[in-house]
C-alpha cells in the first residue's frame, strides 16, 4: 500500500505560530501540541471523527515551526462506502495520477471552509491548550522561586488581600501574611517572600509573605555578606510581624564576632535590614549552648543578674533581672519574653530581685540534687571534655596544658592560664561544672587501732627486757615460764 500527499502551497497561520512562541514564551513543541489539537478538533466537529486527520508542520533550522497543513488521509477504493475516510479510484488520479486501489491519500483541507460551529470548537480547544501550556511554562519557571524573594509593585487590595504585580505572574499578599504596620499606595515597591506557587485560570499566582522569620533570614543573606557566605550562622529566628524580631547567631571561627557582623560598623547593617521592614526592632544576639547563657542572652535589651534551671526536663527557667530591668525583661504585653521562650524553647518565668527573695530557693536547690542523685540515667563525670555542652577546643587546648580533670580545674581555677582560652571560656566551664557535677567527699578510712602495748617485764638473771610472750631471755639464753597469781 502506497501513501501519496497532495501538495498544498499556501502558508496559513504561520505568523500566528511565530508569535505564540516569541511573545508568550512558549516552546515550539507546546505551540505545535495546542494547533495540531485546535486543527483535528474542528475537523472532527466537520467530519464526525478525527482519526484519519493528519497535521503537517514545516520547520526552519532551528526547529520552530513556520507552516502547518492539515491532511484529510483517505483510502483508495473502487466504490466509496464512506466519504470520510474513503475516495473513488477515478477521483483520486485526478490529485494523484499514479494512485492505485489500496493506496492512501493525503488531501489538503482549508479549515476556514469549515462552519461556524467547527472553527468556534477549534478555537477553544487551542486556546485551552495554549493556556495549559503558558501555565505549565509559567509554573516551571516560578516553582524554583518558592523559599526566596521576589519584588513587585502595589497593584490593588480586595478585602484585605494585596495583589502584587510581578511582571509575568501575579503575586497575592494575603492578610495573614502581612505585617500589621505596613501600607502601600499604587505602585509602590513591595519585597516579599514566596512562600507557595498555585495555578489559577488566567495563568498562575505566587502566595506571598511580609510576615515569615525565613523573610529577615532572606533580607540578612542580602545585607551582610558573612551570613551569605556561611562564616556567621543564624542558629534561629523568631518574629512577632510589625513589632519585634530576634535573632540568635553564631560563628565557628574565633576572630569573628557574630553579633557585630551582623549589626555592622555603628550599626549600618542592621538598620538597612530595620528599614526593610518599616521600623520593626530587631535584637540579634549571641547562641549558646548553655541554657542558663542563652536564656540570658534572649531576653536583651534587659540585663538578667542570674538564670535558675527550674526543671531541665520540662524546660522551665527562672530569670532573675534587677527592679529597673523587669518591665523591659517582659515587654509591653509580655512580648519580650514571649519570644525569648520561643527562641530558647523554654518556659522562661521572669523574676525581679525583690520578689526571687521570697522564694524558698534552697527548696530547688534541694529538689534538683535529690533528681539528679536518684536519676537512673546518672553518669560519673571526671574530664572536662564529657562535661554537656562543652566547647570542644577549649576542652582540648586544656587538656594539652595538663588540664583534664574537672577536679584539677576546680583546684586551679583561679591560676589558669592557658593560651586561647579565655577568662569568659573559663567561667563558662566552672558554671557547666556547678551545674552537671556533684562533688561526694569519700568516707576516709578509720585507722586500725594499735594493739595494746605488752606489760613489760625483767629477766631475773640479767636485768634484760622481756614480756609475757617469751620463754627464754632474748639476752642470756635463761628459760623461765610465767605463772598466774593466784587469789
Amino acid at each position: 500500500m502506497a501513501r501519496k500527499k497532495v501538495q498544498d502551497n499556501s502558508s496559513s497561520m504561520a505568523e500566528a505560530i511565530k508569535e505564540l512562541i516569541e511573545e508568550r514564551g512558549l516552546s515550539p513543541e507546546a505551540v505545535k501540541l495546542a494547533v495540531e489539537n485546535m486543527l483535528k478538533a474542528a475537523y472532527k466537529r466537520a467530519h464526525g471523527t478525527n482519526e484519519n486527520a493528519v497535521v503537517t508542520f514545516e520547520e526552519d533550522a532551528s526547529g520552530i515551526p513556520v507552516d502547518v497543513t492539515l491532511y484529510s488521509r483517505k483510502e483508495v477504493v473502487d466504490g466509496v462506502y464512506d466519504p470520510v475516510t474513503e475516495i473513488e479510484l477515478e477521483e483520486a488520479r485526478q490529485l494523484s495520477p499514479d494512485c492505485e486501489v489500496g493506496d492512501e491519500l493525503d488531501i489538503p483541507e482549508d479549515p476556514k471552509s469549515y462552519d461556524r460551529s467547527a472553527v468556534t470548537t477549534g478555537k477553544q480547544s487551542g486556546h485551552q491548550g495554549l493556556n495549559e501550556s503558558y501555565k505549565d511554562n509559567l509554573y516551571n519557571e516560578y516553582k524554583d522561586k518558592v523559599g526566596g524573594i521576589i519584588i513587585g509593585y502595589f497593584q490593588r487590595e480586595r478585602n484585605g488581600t494585596i495583589y502584587v504585580d510581578l511582571g509575568k505572574v501575579e503575586g497575592v499578599l494575603p492578610v495573614k501574611y502581612q505585617s500589621p504596620r505596613e501600607k502601600y499606595e499604587k505602585g509602590e515597591r513591595i519585597r516579599a517572600l514566596v512562600v507557595d506557587i498555585a495555578k489559577t485560570p488566567n495563568g498562575i499566582q505566587l502566595i506571598l509573605s511580609r510576615a515569615a522569620p525565613e523573610l529577615v533570614r532572606s533580607i540578612l543573606e542580602t545585607e551582610i555578606p558573612e551570613v551569605l557566605d556561611g562564616t556567621v550562622e543564624i542558629n534561629k529566628i523568631v518574629r512577632e510581624a510589625g513589632y519585634r524580631t530576634k535573632i540568635a547567631v553564631s560563628s565557628a571561627r574565633e576572630d569573628i564576632d557574630p553579633v557585630g557582623a551582623c549589626v555592622g560598623l555603628k550599626g549600618v547593617r542592621i538598620q538597612n535590614v530595620i528599614h526593610e521592614l518599616l521600623g520593626e526592632k530587631i535584637d540579634v544576639l549571641r547562641w549558646d549552648p548553655e541554657p542558663t547563657v542563652f536564656i540570658k542572652n534572649a531576653l536583651s535589651p534587659a540585663e538578667v543578674g542570674r538564670v535558675i534551671i527550674l526543671d531541665q526536663d520540662k524546660k522551665q527557667a527562672l530569670a532573675i533581672v534587677p527592679d529597673s530591668q523587669f518591665s523591659l525583661a517582659i515587654g509591653k504585653q509580655g512580648l519580650n519574653v514571649r519570644l525569648a521562650n520561643r527562641l530558647c524553647d523554654w518556659n522562661i518565668d521572669v523574676k525581679t530581685e525583690e520578689q526571687a527573695a521570697e522564694l524558698d530557693l534552697s527548696e530547688i536547690a534541694t529538689r534538683q540534687n535529690a533528681q539528679s542523685l536518684f536519676n537512673d540515667d546518672y553518669d560519673e563525670i571526671a574530664t572536662i571534655a564529657e562535661l554537656p555542652g562543652v566547647d570542644e577546643r577549649v576542652a582540648s587546648l586544656l587538656k594539652e596544658a595538663g588540664i583534664e580533670d574537672v577536679q584539677k580545674f576546680i583546684d586551679d581555677y583561679e591560676s589558669i592560664n592557658v593560651e586561647g582560652v579565655s577568662k569568659e571560656d573559663l567561667e563558662k566551664i566552672n558554671e557547666l561544672i556547678n551545674q552537671n557535677v556533684e562533688f561526694v567527699e569519700e568516707d576516709e578510712p578509720q585507722e586500725q587501732a594499735a594493739p595494746e602495748e605488752s606489760e613489760k617485764y625483767t629477766c631475773p638473771e640479767c636485768g634484760a627486757e622481756i614480756t609475757l610472750d617469751m620463754t627464754h631471755c632474748p639476752k642470756c639464753g635463761v628459760e623461765f615460764e610465767f605463772k598466774e597469781d593466784e587469789e
